[in-house]
């Protein structure tokens, strides 16, 4: 059974959806009889990508109140992190263009590391207050998932990999999606937003019911002796 996530890297709620479905297939105990895989999503491609902007600058000139007032808005958005384990800093974080981000998520994928990528930008951006926006620390990322920096740069120099980005934006709009995080649970059911947690669960958890997915056993006390066709533990 497959879960698609959509989403950006600037997107908070992005990464508390992100943790609270990872959550809620701990709780659920399907373990590897599920897969994640993360799609892209552009909230705002027009960014400019040399942009030092701080997000408190860019959520005052998007919704035209004051400084006072984001920071009421950001503080929410800390305390509902915090119910996921996440300890989100607006005051260090910039505004940035995510498309080399999505483009090398997508080569780090057909690496085998798509996951490991994703999660180490989410966190640069949110919790390190990172430029993920700009090439050097895109590369440093890179270099600390341990996939071959030399190969990030031709990808990030030329066009590689922007028509998967767009692909996935493409299906998204047929989805109906108008916003992220948008989940598809196994092509039938939607979430759009980082929804209370127990939705997530009843929802896996119907989707699995009825295309008769098992949980793997879980297995009581320590091993004990045994016959096998070969020998007996005597």
């Amino acid at each position: 059974m497959k879960i698609e996530v959509w989403s950006d890297y600037v997107c908070p709620f992005c990464y508390i959806g992100k943790k609270q479905l990872e959550i809620a297939l701990e709780e659920l105990g399907y373990g590897d009889r599920i897969e994640v895989e993360y799609k892209s999503y552009l909230l705002d491609p027009t960014t400019p990508v040399d942009t030092n902007s701080s997000v408190y600058e860019e959520l005052q000139r998007k919704y035209q109140i004051s400084l006072d007032e984001v920071k009421k808005m950001t503080a929410n958005v800390t305390a509902r992190a915090r119910e996921v384990g996440l300890d989100y800093n607006f005051d260090e974080m910039k505004s940035a263009n995510t498309v080399k981000a999505h483009r090398l998520a997508k080569w780090a994928e057909s690496e085998g590391k798509g996951k490991d990528f994703t999660e180490r930008v989410l966190k640069a951006y949110f919790l390190e207050g990172k430029a993920i926006g700009q090439t050097d620390v895109l590369l440093a990322l890179v270099n600390e998932v341990n996939l071959p920096v030399e190969k990030a740069k031709q990808v990030i120099e030329t066009d590689d990999y922007m028509k998967e980005v767009e692909q996935d934006i493409a299906v998204a709009q047929n989805l109906g999606v108008r916003g992220v995080p948008f989940f598809v649970i196994d092509n039938k059911y939607g979430i759009s937003g980082a929804q209370p947690q127990d939705v997530f669960e009843q929802t896996i958890e119907k989707a699995a019911k009825e295309r008769g997915l098992r949980k793997p056993l879980k297995m009581q006390g320590n091993k004990g002796a045994t016959c096998t066709d070969d020998s007996c533990e005597i």
